[in-house]
C-alpha cells in the first residue's frame, strides 16, 4: 500500500546518512525539508519528493500535513513505566528536606513500590500501565522502554516482564523490555547482598535470557545500592546470556560504575548527572551513549548532567523521561525537551537529535527508526505547528497532532 504524507511545513528529517546516531556538533543537523512531501510503502520510507510532482505519484492513501510539522517519532528509551502504587507521600518529605536517599536507608524509596508491585496482580499491573503507553503514544511517542526493577525477587521480576511482553503485544508501538533486577537490594537481602546476586546471577538472567522477556540487562551502581565490583559480576553473566547491558551510574557518588561500563561495553550509562570531568573524554571516545535524564534534576531539585560539555566532547548525548514513581514522576516528553534547552544549554536542535536518533540508538535501534531516511520505519509525529522550535518553546504543552507507525495512523487528535 502507497500512502503519502502530504505538503507539511517542515520535515525533520534528523537524518544520520544511513550511521545510526549522531555524536557531539552533528547533533545540531536536523535534515530540514521545506515543500517536500513523504511516500511510505510496505511500512517504510520510500521517498521524498517535492510538492511539484505530488500529482505524479497515485496513493492508497493521503495523510493530511498541511502548515504541520512532520519528525521523527519520539523515543523515550529509559523508563521505569511498570509500577504500581504512589509515592506521593515520600514527594511531601523532599518538600520538607529530606533527600532522595535518605528516604531510601528509611526503607522507603524503591522498596516502597516492590511493596506495591508484589501485591498486584499480573491483570492488575496490565490495567495500570496500560493508560501510561496511551498517554505516550498521544505525545508522538512510537517507541518506548520499559524496565523492571520493582519486583526484586525471581517471581515478581519475571511477572513484571511478562506484562511488558504482554502490553507489547496489544499496544500499536514497539516496547523494548530492560531487565532490571540490580534495582537494589529488596529488604529481605538487606544484609546479605551475596544470596541476592546469587539469584540475579543464578535464576534471574538465565531464565529472562532463555525465554526472551528482554533485550537489555541494567543496574544501579551506587551507594546503598549495587557497587562496581557487585555490577561486573552481574554484566559478566548477562553477556554470557546475550542480554545486551545498560547502567545507571554518576547520579549522585562516583565509585566506579562508569568504568566498569565501558569495560563491558555497555550500549549506554544513565543519568551521569556527577560525571567526573576527567572521565567526560573516556565516555566521548567511546560508543557507549551518555543517556541525560533533565525530568530527575528538575523533580528533585538537583544538579543537571553537564550536556554541554559531553556534547563539545563529541560523545553520542540522548535525552530520555526516566518516568518513574520516585525520583522523576514525569512522562511529559515536551517537558523534557524544554529541560535540555533550559537547564542543560541545549539548543533546539541538539534536542530534536536527541529524543529522536540518539534515543533510537540508545535501544540500538538507531538502524531502523528514530530519524526519517529511505528505508526506515514510517514511524512519524506530525506536530499542530508551522515551525519546529515550537516544539521546544512550548513547555510540558503536547503540540503532537497525530502519531504514525509503520505507516499506520495509531493517534489522531482531531478524530477523539
Amino acid at each position: 500500500m502507497k500512502k503519502i504524507i502530504k505538503n507539511p511545513a517542515q520535515i525533520l528529517t534528523i537524518n544520520s546518512d544511513g550511521q545510526g546516531f549522531k555524536r557531539g556538533t552533528h547533533l545540531e543537523d536536523i535534515g530540514l525539508l521545506e515543500n517536500h512531501s513523504i511516500i511510505i510503502e510496505n511500512e517504510v520510507i520510500k521517498d521524498f519528493i517535492p510538492n511539484s510532482r505530488i500529482n505524479k505519484h497515485k496513493a492508497d492513501e493521503i495523510i493530511d500535513a498541511d502548515g504541520k510539522v512532520a519528525m521523527p517519532g519520539l523515543i523515550d528509551c529509559h523508563t521505569h513505566t511498570a509500577f504500581a502504587g504512589s509515592r506521593a507521600n515520600e514527594f511531601r518529605q523532599k518538600l520538607k528536606g529530606t533527600g532522595y536517599e535518605e528516604i531510601a536507608k528509611k526503607g522507603g524509596g524503591i522498596n516502597t513500590t516492590v511493596d506495591a508491585v508484589r501485591k498486584s496482580s499480573f491483570d492488575e499491573l496490565v490495567k495500570i500501565v496500560k493508560p501510561r503507553i496511551d498517554n505516550y503514544i498521544c505525545q508522538g511517542v512510537t517507541t518506548l522502554e520499559i524496565k523492571s526493577g520493582y519486583g526484586l525477587s525471581f517471581y515478581d521480576e519475571v511477572k513484571l516482564l511478562q506484562v511488558i511482553k504482554h502490553l507489547n503485544s496489544i499496544t500499536e508501538i514497539d516496547i523494548v523490555p530492560t531487565f532490571l533486577g540490580a534495582h537494589t537490594y529488596p529488604r529481605e537481602y538487606k544484609n546479605d547482598h551475596s544470596s541476592y546476586i546469587d539469584i540475579i546471577i543464578k535464576e534471574m538472567i538465565p531464565y529472562v535470557a532463555n525465554h526472551k522477556l528482554a533485550v537489555f540487562c541494567d543496574g544501579f551502581c551506587e551507594k546503598g545500592s549495587f557497587t562496581a565490583k557487585e555490577i561486573d559480576l552481574i554484566f559478566t553473566k548477562a553477556v554470557e546470556h546475550g542480554l545486551k547491558l545498560k547502567l545507571h551510574t554518576e547520579q549522585f557518588n562516583n565509585i566506579g560504575g562508569l568504568q566498569v561500563a565501558l569495560k563491558h561495553t555497555a550500549l549506554t550509562v544513565d543519568h551521569l548527572e556527577v560525571i567526573k570531568e576527567d572521565d567526560i573524554p573516556l565516555l566521548a571516545e567511546s560508543n557507549t551513549i551518555a543517556v541525560l535524564l533533565p525530568g530527575v534534576s528538575f523533580f528533585l531539585d538537583y544538579e543537571y548532567a553537564p550536556a554541554r560539555k559531553l556534547i563539545e566532547s563529541e560523545a553520542i548525548v540522548a535525552l530520555a523521561t526516566d518516568f518513574n514513581p520516585g525520583s522523576s514522576h514525569i512522562s511529559n516528553m515536551s517537558l523534557i525537551m524544554s529541560l535540555a534547552s533550559i537547564k542543560m544549554k541545549m539548543s533546539m536542535e541538539e534536542t530534536l537529535s536527541a529524543i529522536t536518533l540518539n534515543a533510537a540508538a540508545a535501544l540500538d535501534l538507531g538502524n531502523t527508526c528514530g530519524s526519517l531516511e529511505i528505508n526506515k520505519a514510517a514511524d512519524f509525529a506530525i506536530f499542530e505547528v508551522e515551525d519546529y522550535s515550537e516544539i521546544v518553546y512550548s513547555a510540558a504543552h503536547n503540540l503532537n497532532c497525530m502519531t504514525i507507525k509503520k505507516g499506520e495512523v495509531i493517534y489522531n487528535k482531531n478524530r477523539e
